[in-house]
């Protein structure tokens, strides 16, 4: 067992916020080490500098600041939308998906700067802190992950507080009262937990959403846009070509002017417990009814079944933390084999709190006018054909239909 005076240098994800700034210090009092901070842009929408400033002011030498916006819905986001993930039936997994991509930088900047350990602001109770260690601990076995939330007795906001005034740690006057909820953001959604949301019998007050009108006050008249998409990952909007996250950027905002996205879920944690979260995924609501929009013209319906046949367990790994898991992995294989000939258009209507398709077309189509027509067809689908294809179907129920008849 590794004692705290092994550790000599630590990376911690920190966002210059009073928690993580209080955690900075505490593992600089407590392990009498050195911290290494790393901020991550995953467009979050914060201005980043001043987390720099803060480190700076608390005797950081190595700061790393990376945007990681473009990685993050490439190799992160896109994937997870090609297995049309949706936990539980409906959370578009925004969360989830953030904590391998800053894992796995936190593990790449510990090998960088010779650092014996991570360390991350999760509390005890979550799920993030699974997330976290499970994918550092895939990525190196041997890197310590330290959670002072489990560790340390600052388990009350007055506590936290008086830790930051005893330890000149700038507490604003706008955090020394408890917020009315927690925040996570990023490019893909925003989350909030917690406090006047506690109590899933009240509806959340209009002032926890950030991202989204109300659909009640969104524009009365729709709008139309088209995404194109190139085996399975859509590349442009209204025929502008543009990167994963400026992609998803533009998405955003035409889902949030529209209200789209937004979710009062009732989740079940991986630790355990339930709890009570609003979710705010404009671009990627659109996304998810845009792709299951061109693969129902271009997938097989074998292979299009058997995506969500596993879909639910795609999605299970990545909420419970296993984006780095050998079996995700092969699923990921499977999943992007079936994307092959998902390419093409797909037009849709935004209109208040709703991304509907409207229509779809392919050059890799599988739908034939021609077999489905009501109309004199070319004769390739033979009517009669149906006679003996209903009768050998029909014969296993005729047969349970007869002994039940016999046995009455």
């Amino acid at each position: 067992m590794t004692s705290k005076s092994d550790i000599k240098k630590v990376v911690l994800a920190y966002s210059g916020g009073l928690d993580t700034s209080i955690i900075l210090k505490w593992l600089q009092n407590e392990y009498e080490c050195e911290v290494v901070t790393f901020t991550a842009d995953l467009g979050q929408g914060e201005e980043l500098e001043p987390a720099r400033k803060k480190a700076e002011m608390m005797g950081i030498r190595e700061i790393y600041m990376d945007d990681l916006r473009e990685e993050f819905v490439r190799d992160f986001v896109f994937p997870m939308f090609r297995a049309n993930a949706l936990y539980e039936g409906v959370y578009l997994l925004g969360t989830s998906i953030a904590r391998p991509l800053i894992a796995k930088r936190l593990v790449e900047i510990a090998a960088e700067t010779g650092a014996d350990a991570i360390s991350h602001g999760a509390t005890g109770k979550g799920n993030d802190q699974v997330r976290f260690e499970l994918s550092a601990l895939a990525l190196n076995p041997d890197l310590r992950v330290i959670a002072p939330w489990r560790e340390w007795d600052l388990q009350s906001r007055t506590k936290l507080i008086e830790y930051a005034e005893l330890n000149q740690i700038p507490v604003p006057k706008d955090k020394r009262g408890e917020a009315p909820f927690s925040v996570d953001a990023n490019l893909l959604h925003t989350s909030s937990e917690g406090k006047v949301l506690e109590d899933p019998a009240q509806p959340a007050p209009d002032y926890v959403y950030q991202r989204t009108i109300d659909p009640e006050s969104a524009p009365n008249e729709p709008e139309i846009i088209t995404i194109g998409f190139e085996r399975g990952d859509a590349m442009s909007v209204n025929g502008e070509k543009l990167s994963p996250a400026m992609l998803l950027t533009r998405l955003n905002e035409l889902g949030g002017k529209h209200g789209i996205g937004r979710l009062d879920l009732v989740e079940n944690r991986f630790v355990g417990m339930k709890s009570r979260g609003i979710y705010e995924t404009p671009g990627g609501t659109i996304l998810l009814a845009a792709h299951r929009g061109i693969e129902s013209i271009t997938l097989d319906r074998g292979a299009a079944h058997l995506k969500d046949e596993i879909m639910p367990r795609y999605a299970e790994l990545i909420y419970n933390g296993f984006w780095f898991s050998p079996e995700r992995e092969m699923l990921q294989a499977l999943i992007d084999k079936s994307q092959e000939h998902v390419t093409g258009e797909v037009t849709l209507k935004l209109f208040k709190g709703s991304a509907s398709v409207i229509a779809r077309e392919s050059g890799h189509s599988l739908y034939s006018e021609d077999l489905v027509t009501f109309e004199e067809g070319s004769g390739t689908y033979d009517h009669h054909d149906a006679e003996g294809f209903i009768r050998l179907n029909a014969l296993r129920l005729r047969t349970f239909a007869a002994r039940r008849k016999r046995l009455g």
